[in-house]
């Protein structure tokens, strides 16, 4: 099975103060090349199929930097729809799903995501799978965590596990928010209830690259070959 996979690439990136002030954050360099390439690279994949990107901020050097490649664009120029709106808006681009997403803000050190997702997904028993790390394995991250799996993977909210950003998502709940612009949050909630919400841990390391001070933990962890 072939799936699709959006690209949240349409933030403002204002954690990252200066840095963003004349570009997008997914074209921050980390390691010599832009974060947008580090998380495209990670679709080279049997599993994966047509590679949506969606954009608001600095549009258009998103545009220029990927003339050319296989790739699609969901263009949120005239409002920002968060992450359950953007991946509504992109639905189109993509198909009915399931789909693949991913945040383009971090670096990833071990296995594929993309493989570990697909390898995992059972859409008879979920409605989302999320990948997860453990606390020690998520870089430049602050917080308590996001979910606790039960003994079966299924998610409940709760400090625990981190959320990487990486997610396969049956669509389906999207439509049943009435707002144009929400958070996937929306619908997790809604999964959880249904016992429908699982996860899986990531079994290597992972930078979140939020924040100006986590580009050099990100760059070290691209650079540290027994990282894992």
């Amino acid at each position: 099975m072939k799936f699709p996979v959006l690209y949240f690439a349409a933030g403002l990136g204002t954690r990252m103060d200066a840095l963003t002030k004349d570009r997008p954050k997914p074209l921050i360099n980390v390691g010599g090349r832009p974060l947008l390439d580090h998380a495209l690279a990670l679709a080279d994949l049997s599993e994966i199929g047509t590679k949506v990107i969606n954009i608001h901020y600095r549009a258009e050097m998103i545009r220029a930097h990927l003339a050319g490649r296989e790739v699609l664009f969901s263009d949120e120029t005239d409002a920002l729809l968060e992450t359950g709106g953007g991946l509504r808006k992109a639905l189109p681009l993509l198909g009915p799903g399931p789909v693949m997403t991913m945040n383009t803000d971090a670096v990833w050190k071990g296995p594929n995501p993309f493989a570990i997702l697909a390898a995992h997904w059972d859409p008879d028993r979920m409605d989302a799978l999320l990948l997860l790390l453990d606390r020690d394995d998520a870089l430049g991250h602050s917080g308590t965590g996001d979910f606790l799996p039960d003994a079966d993977g299924r998610l409940h909210r709760g400090p625990g596990l981190i959320y990487s950003g990486a997610q396969i998502i049956n669509p389906k709940d999207l439509d049943d928010i009435p707002d144009p612009a929400f958070s996937l949050n929306l619908v997790w909630d809604k999964m959880i209830e249904r016992g429908k919400l699982f996860g899986i841990r990531y079994p290597g390391k992972w930078c979140d690259v939020g924040r100006p001070n986590s580009i050099p933990l990100a760059e070290e962890l691209i650079e540290d070959r027994s990282a894992i």
